[in-house]
């Protein structure tokens, strides 16, 4: 997946501005709104569609058009040579959700493994956030580093990567990012394996000494997504959930000590 290229300065600014009024109407009254107000007109029907789009793309609103992010006033903050993004952050009730998908995430696959005779399973992301990990499970001949990423959405799988457990994963051969869809019940439906080698291809690229990324949002593509969690030593069992299959998802299954 390639990743969004820094948008212009016209598509930043029509992005500030749905931001902002989304939060009180909809796209619809607001593209009326941007079209025929003399208030709007500096900018043109094409770049308010292109600065909705990039919000898209980047997340910053839900598929329904209601922002996830809060806007910080006006105030633009500078991300590189000549380029500047709305100042914006992660709206507390947002941040709150996506905690929570995340935390019953992570207590799910540790239930599955243990209930599946996994003999040493610990949760090292209740300890700290400094190992670029979840959780850590071995048996005697083998052990893993399982970083997890939740979702409810059964039609694709997007997952933030933050930039010291991309590091991590880069020097720990034994880590390995698990994605788990949750369901309505708060059970895991589905459990599958992101590729390291696609994320690899598809984080950021520093483009100087003066500036790296620290966090991305990547949504992965099928190909990048192997159906449960397995290793050399450790084989494969049938009492996962079966899924609804789902566009992502696969039948899960989960490792068993050799």
């Amino acid at each position: 997946m390639s990743m969004p290229s820094l948008p212009s300065e016209a598509t930043r600014r029509a992005a500030l501005r749905w931001l902002t009024e989304l939060r009180g109407a909809g796209v619809p009254r607001l593209r009326t709104l941007f079209a025929n107000h003399p208030a709007y007109a500096d900018l043109t029907p094409a770049q308010y569609a292109e600065g909705l789009a990039w919000l898209r793309r980047t997340g910053m609103i839900t598929a329904m058009g209601r922002p996830v992010v809060e806007v910080n006033g006006s105030e633009l903050r500078d991300v590189g040579p000549a380029s500047a993004v709305p100042s914006v952050r992660w709206s507390r009730a947002a941040e709150e959700a996506r905690r929570a998908i995340g935390a019953v995430g992570e207590k799910e696959l540790l239930r599955l493994l243990r209930e599946s005779g996994v003999p040493q399973v610990r949760h090292v992301a209740a300890e700290s956030d400094a190992y670029g990990y979840d959780i850590a499970a071995g048996c005697s001949t083998e052990r893993v580093h399982l970083e997890v990423k939740s979702t409810t959405d059964p039609t694709r799988l997007v997952v933030h990567l933050t930039r010291h457990e991309y590091e991590v994963m880069a020097t720990d051969a034994d880590w390995h990012l698990v994605a788990v869809l949750v369901g309505r019940d708060g059970n895991a439906v589905n459990v599958a394996t992101v590729s390291r080698a696609w994320l690899h291809s598809a984080v950021p690229v520093d483009r100087d000494k003066a500036g790296r990324w620290e966090s991305v949002r990547l949504e992965v593509p099928a190909h990048a997504i192997t159906p449960g969690f397995a290793t050399k030593a450790w084989q494969l069992a049938e009492d996962w959930p079966v899924a609804s299959r789902p566009v992502w998802a696969f039948q899960p299954s989960v490792p068993l000590p050799a």
